[in-house]
């Protein structure tokens, strides 16, 4: 009984937290529930998650940019655009693929620098100067496929980044091994690192929740891991989208809480004028999350390319709604300091599910856009509550 009042207790006081992963549950169920299992089936989750691979991307660095009280409307067309030029550089100009993704990337990056630069250095707001790049490359977009149109990429490598999944050294009982054995190495990590944590905190005589209550989340947490990674290693295990996503979810988690510009980050989002009395440079940390918003787009625009196997006119169009959505619905504060790159990724798997789950139940799209803006007013209206019981 103790036990139980005292995990009450934990969600209730890091509700903001918890309370993303208890609404990922809840959707996820009751999706399952109303189309009798198929929700949850192997091939269905894979899609899921491909399909948000390229939102969650995006959402990661909107994170961020939400976080230092900025926000980034370019990066929906920023991310079609260069996906069309990766389209261009492969198809037109005969560029091999592992010269073309660092191209995109450090386009992504400049384009990064120069908002970071009216924003930062010429004091232009932020939704001004992104509103002004949605614009600019929407128009780009249409300028480079004004020729040709949709440009098909039928280029196998380019594509198994939208499309593929990592080979499997073999199978048991029609089960991906190699995917078992990353979910096994991805629990063992996830263990050791909360360990590590726990032992830092008692180390320094910080607050940290009781033994029970850790050893009850080490194996909540590893059971979802685990029945995950089950599911999909049932179809074709990890797809390389799952894998970029996972990877860009580590760097950014790393750099976001263990490192100094992680903490300078927060700080500025927290209170500008008081970070910038304590030396950090306000402008610097501007430039530099804008820039890694601009190369993520770049990123999300390869695989969303890649996904569709082709270079469409109307690629990119309302991602950036879509990522800010996600982030939201993670956890983000709007009036910036809060936020967590783990977030924005259950952010956009609960938006992808909800799409999803409306799809198999042939909820029409009117209502699922309807849906969709409720269910972002209601992450803005959480956050907004809990910081007024915060205070």
């Amino acid at each position: 009984m103790k036990l139980f009042n005292e995990v009450g207790t934990l969600i209730k006081e890091n509700i903001r937290d918890y309370g993303m992963y208890i609404a990922l549950f809840a959707i996820m169920l009751t999706f399952n529930l109303m189309t009798d299992g198929m929700f949850m089936s192997s091939r269905n989750i894979s899609n899921l998650l491909d399909s948000a691979g390229y939102i969650a991307v995006l959402a990661v660095g909107m994170t961020l940019v939400i976080v230092i009280r900025h926000i980034d409307l370019s990066v929906g067309y920023v991310a079609g655009f260069l996906g069309a030029i990766a389209a261009i550089l492969l198809m037109q100009q005969g560029v091999p693929v592992y010269i073309v993704i660092p191209i995109i990337l450090i386009l992504g990056i400049l384009i990064g620098l120069f908002n970071g630069f009216l924003i930062a250095q010429l004091g232009i707001p932020a939704f001004v100067a992104s509103l002004a790049g949605m614009l600019i490359f929407r128009g780009a977009l249409l300028q480079v496929t004004e020729g040709t149109g949709t440009i098909i990429i039928p280029n196998a490598t380019f594509n198994a980044i939208g499309n593929g999944f990592i080979p499997s050294i073999s199978l048991v009982k029609d089960l991906h091994l190699l995917t078992l054995i990353v979910g096994l190495l991805g629990i063992g990590f996830y263990i050791y690192g909360e360990l590590k944590t726990r032992h830092d905190k008692l180390k320094y005589n910080f607050e940290v929740m009781s033994l029970g209550i850790f050893i009850l989340k080490l194996v909540f947490i590893s059971l979802i891991i685990g029945y995950i990674t089950w599911i999909l290693a049932g179809y074709n295990g990890f797809s390389w989208t799952v894998i970029i996503v996972l990877f860009v979810t580590l760097i950014y988690h790393f750099i976001s809480s263990k490192t100094v510009l992680g903490r300078q980050i927060y700080a500025v989002g927290s209170n500008p004028e008081a970070a910038h009395l304590s030396g950090i440079n306000v402008k610097k940390i501007t430039y530099m999350v804008m820039a890694s918003m601009s190369m993520l787009a770049a990123l999300s625009g390869i695989l969303y390319t890649a996904r569709l196997q082709s270079a469409t006119t109307t690629a990119g169009m309302l991602f950036e709604l879509d990522a800010i959505a996600a982030a939201y619905v993670g956890g983000v504060s709007s009036a910036g300091g809060i936020g967590k790159v783990s977030g924005a990724i259950v952010g956009a798997i609960v938006m992808a599910s909800l799409t999803n789950g409306m799809n198999l139940l042939g909820v029409g799209i009117s209502y699922q856009y309807m849906i969709r803006g409720g269910v972002l007013a209601g992450a803005v209206i959480f956050d907004v509550l809990t910081r007024k019981k915060g205070k």
